[in-house]
């Protein structure tokens, strides 16, 4: 599958690209949002980050004097700055969570859609997988996890079900086998979810296994902190607490003023392109003098 990325001109057009400026590309992922940044550049130059190490091997590909690429993650956006001796930026794009190829390698581990390892680290030379979480982590962190990342009503049950069977030393050791875990746990025979019932545990487990939500707010911070007067921030979200995260940085940061009061959406040509985008919202804000 292509991919696309998400919300692209709406982003592009938020952050008002001025052609001399330096720009910030904090989620490199497929490479897109760069591309398209770079496209409106004549001068200026482009920073772009990504944690996850096979994104190096996609930014070779772009053979652009402009453009700088680091592997690293948002959260160390201005000692990747400083190493580049980079003062301000004039724009930063923050594209979230896991990316499209991510959730379609099986070895990730981030989907159950096909069986693979329980890992889910964006790095995964860094940091505990998602099954060294479930083995180590006590029963009540465990619901913590699934409650406050997932707002998975039955976490208590699936936190013990899970302390259980790695008593026993049953815990499933793939997506799949754990999903199915999961489903039958939580699945109420002859009604029709919209959702797997799996899938808030998945996204919590993601969420908690790279810190997900603390990192953005760091690097919100430091990219706010890097920009010029008048210059941009935007974010593109994908989940609840994510959006919240943006929303309320946004509104209450004293350095910045929204500029989105509602989040933009992807418009049904969009959809129709790109299903993915189905949950994104994009919101933006700008820096104020003073």
């Amino acid at each position: 599958m292509d991919h696309l990325p998400v919300l692209l001109k709406p982003a592009l057009d938020c952050l008002a690209i001025r052609p001399d400026g330096i720009y910030v590309d904090a989620t490199f992922g497929a490479g897109g949002h760069s591309r398209g940044i770079l496209e409106r550049l004549r001068g200026g130059r482009l920073i772009a980050l990504d944690a996850d190490p096979s994104a190096e091997a996609r930014a070779a590909a772009i053979d652009d004097p402009r453009f700088t690429f680091v592997s690293s993650n948002f959260r160390k956006l201005c000692d990747v700055l400083d190493r580049l001796q980079i003062d301000r930026i004039d724009g930063a794009l923050f594209d979230l969570g896991a990316s499209s190829m991510q959730f379609d390698d099986s070895a990730r581990g981030f989907s159950f859609r096909e069986s693979g390892p329980i890992d889910m680290r964006m790095n995964p030379r860094a940091g505990r997988s998602a099954y060294e979480v479930l083995m180590q982590s006590s029963e009540a962190e465990l619901a913590e996890i699934f409650f406050q990342y997932g707002q998975e009503r039955a976490a208590r049950k699936i936190a013990r079900a899970i302390v259980v069977r790695r008593a026993s030393g049953t815990l499933p050791r793939t997506t799949f086998e754990f999903a199915q875990l999961i489903s039958g746990l939580v699945h109420r025979p002859g009604r029709r979810e919209r959702l797997h019932p799996a899938t808030r545990v998945f996204q919590a487990l993601r969420i908690a296994v790279n810190d997900e939500l603390e990192a953005l707010r760091e690097g919100l911070d430091a990219a706010v902190g890097r920009l010029r007067i008048a210059g941009r921030v935007a974010a593109i979200s994908f989940h609840s607490m994510e959006d919240r995260a943006v929303k309320r940085t946004f509104r209450d940061d004293p350095r910045l003023e929204a500029m989105t009061r509602k989040p933009i959406l992807p418009d049904e040509a969009e959809l129709e392109r790109n299903p993915r985008a189905r949950s994104a919202k994009l919101r933006a804000a700008q820096r104020k003098a003073g």
